[in-house]
């Protein structure tokens, strides 16, 4: 019962929580937050005491950074609650091989992070934590009250017991494992009939395909797309079969940092984060975020630069939130291409989106893509047609390629044209990708 009455209260502190009136109300408000979470955390994390030693809690948004390989480094001393990283690998792993997530060390909840940037994450979460994670998380899901009947198919890598913590009353929650094939999951999901479909999108893509030939028979009050880049391409033809926005909810191994409103707009969850911004390109309103999430105790996220590259949305949202609200998740920092200037002997970066964008604004029947690039000066790409001349295409793909190379003052490097070949998969789709280090 008290699990219940905690989730319950945070989804109502959440979903009715009075609208802040200002930025400067608003960012009062987090530094208290802030505050109390950096004097609880000291006391109890030998790493942070050391790393924060002599300076004034009242000046953390300048505290140093920290990233992923640092806080497995010191996860031993970074956590409050003693658990070594090499007994609670073993819980991870254990569950990754048996595919049995629910083992916890003293109720404490061990998950591990996918690695698509090359390092995997171990990341713990409390019996509290979790319970007040689900409680925000189904306040900003659920498109009706929560005492309404809701069906939730999940579609992940792993499962949790952060998951399992939202099957809460009259709430179904069904867990659809991505590692299995995916199309032992049409059955169950035409049988279990969800209200909710949340899913990676290269998986909505799919089930929309599977819905399209008649396969699956599904009417879902809200679709959400997680997990990897919710790419155009799929995005049309998700809403197209569905009939209805496809939403967002940006969530990783160090936080639940956006949802969607209900326009479709990802807004940060500033009642939970900060999110300071490192930024790349001030004109195009690209950064790279800086976590501090005051809602995490047992495995503190202070000031924390994830590799990821936002674009801000420069328009006001027409739902009058005042939360951060962004037009775009491109991707990794580490899918930032890189080509040599016709200029210098320089290396000319190149965002994702500019690649993608390149490829979509193509005006011929392409259904799927991936591009990588494997060297400063070599390209691969793949392509899936509805229909039509394939020359036609790859020489549309080629012109327009050379005119972003030339408009970015790069090199057209060589491209090689290979079939497209890829179902859904616990692998996260990267449709531009690049595979060389600098």
């Amino acid at each position: 019962m008290k699990g219940i009455m905690t989730v319950f209260k945070q989804y109502i502190r959440t979903r009715y929580r009075p609208s802040f009136q200002s930025r400067t109300q608003l960012e009062a408000w987090q530094h208290k937050q802030v505050i109390k979470l950096l004097q609880y955390v000291l006391p109890r994390s030998p790493f942070y005491r050391e790393y924060y030693q002599g300076l004034s809690l009242s000046e953390w948004r300048q505290f140093p950074l920290i990233h992923k390989k640092m806080m497995m480094e010191h996860f031993d001393e970074l956590n409050t609650v003693g658990i070594t990283q090499k007994e609670a690998l073993q819980v991870a792993l254990r569950a990754e091989e048996t595919r049995d997530f629910t083992p916890m060390i003293r109720n404490i909840t061990i998950g591990l992070s996918s690695g698509t940037s090359g390092h995997r994450g171990i990341f713990l979460v409390s019996e509290e934590e979790r319970l007040r994670w689900a409680g925000a998380m189904l306040a900003k899901l659920l498109p009706a009250s929560i005492l309404s009947g809701h069906r939730v198919a999940l579609f992940l890598r792993a499962n949790s017991n952060l998951y399992t913590s939202v099957e809460r009353g009259r709430i179904q929650f069904r867990y659809f494992d991505l590692v299995r094939p995916v199309r032992e999951h049409i059955g169950s999901l035409n049988q279990f009939q969800p209200t909710i479909l949340v899913a990676p999108p290269s998986m909505l893509r799919f089930l929309a395909e599977e819905q399209q030939a008649g396969r699956l028979s599904i009417q879902p009050q809200k679709v959400i797309s997680v997990a990897e880049v919710l790419d155009p391409l799929d995005q049309q033809k998700i809403e197209q079969v569905f009939q209805q926005t496809v939403h967002q909810i940006y969530q990783c191994t160090e936080g639940f940092l956006a949802t969607t409103c209900e326009y479709g707009t990802l807004h940060v969850n500033e009642d939970i984060v900060v999110i300071q911004k490192d930024v790349l390109d001030p004109v195009l309103g690209k950064f790279s975020p800086i976590i501090t999430d005051f809602s995490r105790l047992t495995q503190p996220i202070i000031r924390y630069r994830l590799d990821d590259i936002l674009t801000e949305k420069k328009e006001p949202c027409p739902c009058g939130s005042i939360f951060m609200a962004i037009e775009q998740i491109e991707g990794r920092c580490d899918d930032l291409f890189y080509l040599p200037s016709l200029s210098s002997r320089e290396l000319v970066p190149v965002f994702p989106d500019f690649v993608r964008r390149a490829i979509i604004s193509v005006d011929l029947p392409i259904e799927e893509y991936l591009v990588i690039q494997h060297l400063p000066d070599q390209l691969e790409i793949s392509l899936k047609l509805k229909e039509g001349d394939v020359e036609e295409v790859k020489n549309a793909v080629l012109q327009s390629m050379r005119k972003l190379f030339h408009h970015l003052g790069c090199q057209m490097p060589s491209v090689q044209f290979t079939p497209y070949v890829r179902e859904p998969s616990a692998v996260k789709l990267r449709r531009v990708e690049r595979r060389f280090s600098l």
